[in-house]
């Protein structure tokens, strides 16, 4: 037992030591801390007072150069003000002396309007004294030659007349050529103008329709046994099909372009396919027909948006979509409608007049022919009573629409840039096609109507109608006669045909003298 007191006495001396050595090595740390705190405390003063120092000397800099800029735009100041004010009196100096200047010319105007009052009293004297010179000198001129004022007028007037009809007949022209020149001008510039600022390709519809066909043997497919394929499907598209030997082809004809077209793709499905019998001739008919109204619908959203007219009914986008299968005169009615369209805007905007408003006219002007078919009436009373239906309000639209043909008297000028933009449309070289009974027709009418004029010895329609050339008798006519002939002959052709564009009239007249030598 006596070993484990020495081993406890010396495990509690050694704690002691532990202990006290412990203390004093944390008494020594803190000296250290405590040390190290105050260096850092005198560091972080010395660095705020020089920050500080640093400031003060920054905030004076930046005091004096904000006073140096002030003292500056303070001097500029004062120097614009002085400008100003010299500026100032120059311009009430000036103002002072065109003053001065108006009193003068105010002085001068009224002295100027005195001698001129003065001047017009002599005048009306002296007028008097000449209409009595004259009342006297005219009643001694019918004592001496023995006739009445009025014989001697109409003596007179009737030897002027026979010795200056030449001439009358000359001025007459000049003045007709000088005054359509400059009534043309302006409206020439303008078409001129739109005509160049727009060009469209002109499409030329049929109709017929051709479908081609892999192999021959084919037509009799379509034909079906005892005919009931073909008979299904001219009944439910109601076209003719028409096979004839034309090898490889199959004809689809219907004057309403929108069917043939119908039919046109449904039977190109139909080929496709192979399958060729009545019911399948009618599932492809019916969702041809869904495509084609499709077609129309976007065909006719396309056209309001090549034009920019805003928003229009569906009702109406549908009937301009129909236009796209309608011809006239072998032109198609929706390019037609699309080219007045554009060509309104322009001259609309070259006449300072709405473009937008313009363009809406023209495009509706021919929607009528959308349905004229099935309503009574021309297309035009036709497409003025649909676009009223379908919400259209704007009565320049209206008019334009109803009057573009001169069927009812104009009084808007958005109908007269309809008519005339659709008159461009419609003569330009391209445009439309007429039938050759129609051309013949028209040529003859104006040869006909030319020889019915006294003095005319032969006449000839030339340049497919644009042109007259009149053979006058030469020992009948003078050469004014010719001059007044040309233009008789032009005012009646205005009055009594009806034909494109423009006609010259041109009257030939020349003496052949002829003799042998034998």
């Amino acid at each position: 037992m006596e070993w484990l007191t020495y081993i406890v006495a010396g495990s509690a001396i050694g704690l002691g030591l532990g202990v006290g050595i412990m203390w004093l090595l944390d008494r020594l740390r803190l000296r250290g801390i405590r040390r190290r705190a105050d260096e850092i405390l005198a560091q972080s003063r010395q660095q705020a007072e020089q920050i500080l120092r640093d400031a003060e000397v920054r905030a004076r800099e930046d005091w004096q150069r904000c006073r140096d800029d002030w003292e500056r735009q303070l001097q500029e100041s004062r120097a614009e003000l002085r400008e100003r004010e010299r500026r100032l009196q120059q311009h009430q100096d000036a103002l002072t002396k065109r003053q001065h200047l108006l009193k003068r010319k105010e002085q001068s105007l009224e002295l100027t309007q005195k001698q001129l009052a003065e001047r017009q009293e002599a005048l009306a004297a002296r007028e008097k004294e000449l209409e009595a010179l004259l009342a006297q000198q005219s009643l001694k001129l019918q004592e001496i030659a023995g006739l009445s004022r009025e014989e001697a007028s109409a003596m007179l007037l009737q030897r002027l007349e026979q010795e200056l009809s030449a001439e009358i007949n000359q001025r007459i022209t000049r003045f007709e050529e000088r005054f359509k020149n400059l009534a043309e001008e302006r409206a020439r510039e303008i078409l001129s103008t739109a005509i160049q600022r727009y060009a469209a390709g002109h499409t030329a519809e049929t109709t017929v329709s051709t479908v081609d066909l892999p192999s021959d043997e084919m037509k009799g497919r379509i034909i079906g046994r005892e005919g009931r394929n073909i008979r299904t499907f001219e009944k439910i598209t109601g076209v003719d099909v028409i096979i004839d030997d034309t090898p490889g082809v199959v004809v689809v004809s219907s004057f309403d372009a929108v069917r043939r077209e119908v039919a046109r793709q449904a039977l190109k499905k139909l080929i496709a396919d192979g399958r060729i019998h009545p019911a399948r001739i009618e599932e492809v008919v019916r969702e041809t027909q869904i495509e084609i109204e499709r077609h129309i619908m976007e065909a006719g959203r396309a056209a309001v948006q090549e034009a920019n007219i805003g928003h229009v009914s569906d009702k109406i986008v549908q009937l301009l979509g129909r236009l796209k299968f309608r011809t006239s005169y072998s032109q198609n009615v929706l390019q037609h409608s699309i080219e007045v369209a554009l060509l309104c805007g322009l001259m609309a905007e070259e006449l300072g007049l709405d473009g937008t408003l313009a363009r809406r006219c023209g495009l509706l002007h021919d929607i009528g022919k959308a349905a004229d078919h099935d309503m009574e009436g021309g297309h035009p009373e036709v497409g003025a009573e649909l676009a009223r239906r379908y919400g259209e309000t704007r009565q320049e639209v209206l008019h334009a629409i109803l009057c573009h043909h001169d069927d009812i008297k104009s009084g808007h000028i958005y109908t007269v840039l309809v008519a005339a933009a659709d008159a461009i449309s419609a003569s330009r070289p391209g445009a439309r096609r007429e039938t050759l009974e129609k051309y013949v027709k028209r040529m003859q009418e104006l040869e006909a109507l030319a020889l019915t004029f006294p003095g005319v010895e032969q006449a000839y329609a030339i340049q497919a109608g644009r042109e007259l050339r009149v053979i006058a008798q030469a020992n009948k006519t003078t050469d004014q006669d010719a001059i007044r002939l040309s233009r008789d002959i032009a005012r009646a052709i205005e009055q009594q045909l009806e034909y494109p564009g423009d006609i010259k009239v041109t009257v030939i007249r020349e003496i052949r003298a002829v003799d042998y030598a034998r």
